[in-house]
């Protein structure tokens, strides 16, 4: 009997999706369908799914999956092009909606070591002097892009009036059409960290160069939490207070965070404050939407008398041709 192996290559390389290959890929989307829609849920909810997979052998797939992913996306040609595009519409659909923030606070209050926990960064500044202007910093974790603009201390008066106010200003433009939250990072009340930070004075100052819109997107975060004893949580803090500590939490009314964020934090408990705050803010963002600056304001207006301007000239240029 003769052989039609040969004869039949072409055929077999053209139908490389055969009906066990077919079957094959339907499982292997699938699967990866329900790895991304499990990273979008928090971890409550996705460790009974990662039970679920294990317990019905998924698991193997869950793995080969994420591995097939990153192969795709490294490969090159045109059949790989076409696969990268579709899981990167796959991904679209799965992202999260953005959260841009500044962090103001007076120098030494952890501001800028929060940022890079906000971030998953483990590195410091090479340099520890202060900052002298707003940077911007963006990452994406967990499906969502994150946008942190660190501030030099405006709060204080060390700046000078036109440097503070130029940086509260440029900090509104870094995250333009608006920071979804203002974080206040200082230290905590009691944390026996050199000296005592005033979060009334710092309040104060917030609304004084932002205006008062902005007393709802304010959130109070309060570091050095490791340095308070026994008062680890918010509700311990705010029970031993004498009353300074609630005066100044009721001028912006919003919940404040304690946090411990030494920089040889585990990562599994920085991950979780991140988590915490982003979480926080994304309450805020539900209620509020994002802060919009008289600055943003006229720049909408110039804009859009810019854009009506260079309309009519470009349109009466065309009618001369």
């Amino acid at each position: 009997m003769e052989c039609q192996c040969e004869k039949n290559t072409e055929d077999v390389a053209g139908w490389w999706m055969g009906g066990s290959n077919v079957q094959m890929g339907a499982f292997a989307v699938v699967g990866y369908l329900l790895y991304r829609f499990s990273q979008t849920l928090p971890a409550l909810i996705r460790w009974p799914i990662h039970l679920f997979c294990s317990l019905t052998g998924l698991s193997a797939l869950w793995g080969w999956v994420s591995h097939l992913v990153g192969t795709l996306r490294g490969s090159s040609g045109e059949g790989s092009q076409s696969v990268t595009g579709i899981l990167n519409l796959i991904d679209d659909t799965f992202k999260k909606p953005g959260l841009r923030l500044i962090l103001l606070g007076p120098s030494g209050g952890g501001r800028t070591s929060l940022a890079n926990t906000l971030l998953g960064n483990n590195e410091t500044r090479a340099s520890m002097e202060p900052l002298s202007q707003s940077i911007r910093r963006s990452k994406v974790l967990d499906g969502r892009e994150l946008t942190i603009v660190d501030t030099p201390d405006i709060l204080g008066s060390v700046l000078g009036n036109n440097s503070r106010a130029r940086e509260a200003l440029r900090s509104l433009q870094l995250t333009n059409p608006g920071p979804h939250a203002f974080l206040l990072v200082i230290r905590a009340p009691g944390s026996k960290i050199q000296f005592n930070q005033d979060i009334t004075q710092a309040i104060r100052a917030t609304l004084e160069l932002f205006g008062e819109e902005v007393m709802g997107h304010i959130i109070p975060v309060l570091t050095y939490a490791d340095h308070l004893g026994r008062k680890q949580t918010i509700d311990q803090l705010l029970e031993a207070d004498t009353g300074t500590l609630r005066r100044a939490l009721s001028l912006c009314g919003q919940r404040a965070e304690l946090v411990d964020n030494r920089p040889n934090l585990p990562p599994e408990a920085k991950s979780e404050l991140r988590r915490h705050l982003v979480e926080h803010v994304m309450e805020m963002k539900e209620l509020r939407g994002h802060f919009i600056h008289e600055l943003q304001r006229r720049e909408d207006n110039l804009r859009e008398k810019l854009l009506a301007d260079m309309t009519s000239a470009l349109a009466k240029k065309l009618g001369h041709t």
